[in-house]
């Protein structure tokens, strides 16, 4: 009889990085001439990340933004520039201001440096995509259910199923509710499910329409405030808002992709996309600190020598209703082809969008001592030794803005290989941009108030990106890249300031840098130099206007591992180096500073290995340096190191795994943003996480 051979799959999974999932970056990562960073499913389920944001913070280069009054949501800065619209679903825009979960992710890829010419505006530090669960022919079911140390519930699902000889579904499902962390104020209950259907599997014609429908009930952390040039020295677990605060969110993403390949090198595929969130927030953050006198009247104090007993926190409402709305349209073409001994990769892809914002502010006004505050402040709370408790004062409607843009931009890209050994990569990208913003206060346009009734920008960019890529062998390859990318003024559809129209904010970048698969491409290890240079940076004038006076230059390293050492030893990790610099002041006093929110050395190692078929044991360090939170560095966050740890048991059908963070139960801040002076989060302190999963 002929020997039969069974392939299953092992029951450890692998961080060796997948294939991009988007064509117009590269399906080979080696032909990339930039850094990329690609976080699979297997290392979010063994690093225990269920959201977006712990997901992509153990990457070097990737720091976290607080909540803040006119953001809220996930606010990520790459290689020490805001990623704000940065944020892609399926390569689709993904601009709304919300909470992101990890349960609908199959991965999520990261591109460090500009990157207009394949994504349009936006991308100074880069972009960040979230990859999709899609369905397949493989039947399969896999249930979740977590529990943390702080009280944290979480459920998950994940169902694929045949419907035909070419046709899948496949839903995933989550349910959370309790505390996220070990600090105050910091409940969810969210719930969400992705169904996505596919048919044509395997043949010339493959459509996929896909969704996202979810419901977040967080309480969301504003973090504590500055004192004496750092957060305020108080127990990492104090909250400054009210335990009757909230922020809800609705979010219904739909999304149908059609791709027909005529041959084995040409295809063309076609994509459309639209996000509807609403959210609506009622917030407390804290907005100063001071002290309160004998006759009761309450002073803000940024210095403050004496006993922290006899300091308050003056509380600011962050209240708001937002809806945001964006439909985008993308259709590509590629085609492999010969011209004489010159191979040829190319794509050509036109992109067409519109966008609506809508934000109706509102305020909450208390007292503090014998002190009536203006408009915002809803009252105040002790430094040490925060109340918490309700609040329901009334709601005073504001400023309503109102904005929306349409953009349309067409892009063509070759990867052209003149030896065996030897490439170029050439692309150029034109967009044009159409925005226009209102805001109902000061619709008179009254002489002296720098909040504009109307604005109306049309701007036109064209971005490139090129560069030469040695490849000797399959294994390794040498790059040298310049790519550039641009920001309008109105690109956030929020501005509230400033009398006229600012030129958009423009970036370039270099980098050279090098890849090596190792170990039968089983391990990756890249390395790059770089230098981003942002130019028209919007600098505060005194009145409250703005202009585009500013420069900002960022030089750095990185390195990076992931994969397999051996058959049961994973790695996953980095390590970068961003020195940033403000050349040109973007305010008073900021020229030569470093910009907010970017340490100098930034580091991760996560390892684990499975003994015995079934044993997996592993863990590592998370290093963030010293950082400012804000660009006048008159407030410092300290640099930390947190130490992480997992342990499972894994069977075909079952595994149970436990999470340890922050063993040594360190005092590390997590976000920071420059409101208030510059507020700072602390991270959780030490936490477990039990979850069992089941597969079937």
């Amino acid at each position: 009889m002929s020997p039969v051979t069974v392939v299953a799959p092992r029951p450890s999974q692998d961080f060796t990085p997948p294939p991009v999932s988007l064509g117009r970056v590269g399906d080979n990562v080696q032909d990339i001439p930039q850094s990329i960073v690609i976080i699979n499913k297997a290392l979010m389920q063994s690093q225990g990340a269920t959201s977006l944001q712990s997901a992509i913070k153990n990457v070097p280069g990737v720091t976290i933004g607080a909540a803040e009054g006119g953001s809220i949501g996930n606010n990520f800065n790459l290689n020490g520039f805001s990623a704000r619209t940065d944020l892609y679903l399926d390569g689709m825009r993904d601009p709304a201001q919300y909470y992101r979960d990890t349960f609908d992710l199959e991965q999520i890829e990261i591109l460090m440096g500009p990157a207009s010419m394949l994504f349009g505006r936006g991308s100074t530090g880069g972009v960040i995509n979230q990859v999709l669960k899609k369905p397949s022919m493989r039947k399969f079911t896999d249930l979740s259910q977590s529990v943390t140390s702080n009280g944290l519930v979480r459920s998950t699902a994940d169902i694929n199923l045949p419907v035909g000889e070419d046709a899948a579904v496949r839903v995933p499902f989550m349910f959370q509710v309790g505390k996220t962390s070990t600090r105050n104020q910091t409940e969810v209950l969210d719930f969400g499910f992705a169904p996505s259907y596919k048919f044509g599997i395997g043949t010339p014609t493959e459509v996929t329409l896909y969704s996202l429908l979810q419901r977040n009930h967080d309480h969301v952390d504003y973090g504590v405030p500055p004192l004496n040039g750092w957060p305020a020295n108080v127990s990492p677990n104090n909250a400054y808002g009210y335990s009757s605060d909230y922020t809800d969110s609705n979010i219904a993403m739909v999304g149908a992709t059609v791709e027909h390949k005529f041959n084995k090198d040409v295809r063309i595929r076609n994509q459309t996309q639209v996000n509807y969130v609403s959210t609506y927030v009622v917030e407390t953050a804290p907005n100063a600190i001071g002290t309160i006198n004998s006759a009761g009247v309450f002073t803000q104090v940024t210095y403050y020598p004496g006993a922290a007993q006899n300091l308050w926190v003056r509380q600011q409402s962050h209240d708001r209703n937002i809806i945001d709305l964006t439909i985008d349209n993308q259709t590509e073409f590629q085609a492999k082809f010969d011209t004489g001994p010159v191979k040829h990769d190319f794509l050509a892809g036109m992109e067409i969008g519109y966008e609506s914002y809508r934000n109706q502010n509102y305020t909450r006004t208390g007292t503090c001592g014998s002190t009536t505050f203006t408009a915002s402040y809803t009252g105040c709370t002790s430094l040490l030794y925060p109340s918490g408790g309700n609040s329901y004062l009334p709601e005073v409607a504001t400023n309503l803005a109102t904005s929306q843009a349409n953009w349309v931009g067409i892009y063509g890209n070759d990867n052209i290989q003149l030896l065996p050994w030897f490439k170029l990569v050439g692309g150029v990208r034109q967009d044009i941009y159409t925005a226009q913003i209102g805001n109902s206060v000061n619709s008179a346009n009254t002489a002296g108030n720098t909040t504009v009734p109307y604005q109306q920008q049309t701007v036109t960019f064209t971005s490139v990106r090129t560069g030469p890529i040695i490849e000797p062998t399959p294994e390794q390859s040498y790059y040298f890249s310049y790519s550039t990318s641009f920001n309008p003024s109105l690109e956030q559809l929020t501005s509230t300031t400033g009398s006229s129209i600012l030129p958009p904010t423009t970036n370039e970048a270099f980098e050279v840098g090098a890849k090596y698969d190792l170990l039968k491409k089983n391990l990756s290890l890249t390395g790059a130099l770089f230098q981003i240079t942002q130019y028209n940076a919007r600098s505060p004038n005194g009145d409250g206007t703005y202009s585009a006076t500013g420069n900002i230059r960022v030089k750095g390293a990185r390195i990076g591992v992931a994969g397999r050492i051996t058959e049961d030893w994973q790695v996953f990790g980095g390590y970068t180096y961003l020195d940033g610099r403000i050349i040109n002041g973007i305010g008073s006093g900021t020229a030569g500073n470093v910009p907010l929110n970017t340490p100098r050395d930034s580091a991760t190692l996560w390892s684990t290995y499975t003994f015995a078929k079934k044993y997996e044991i592993g863990g590592g360090p998370t290093y963030i340096g010293q950082r400012y939170a804000n660009n006048t560095n008159t407030v410092t966050v300290p640099g930390f190191v947190r130490w992480d740890a997992t342990a499972a048991y894994k069977l075909e059908k079952y595994d149970v795994r436990l999470n340890v963070f922050n063993i040594g139960n360190v005092l590390y801040y997590d976000q920071v943003i420059a409101s208030d002076g510059g507020r700072a989060v602390p991270g959780s302190g030490l936490t477990a996480m039990l979850t069992f999963n089941v597969h079937l």
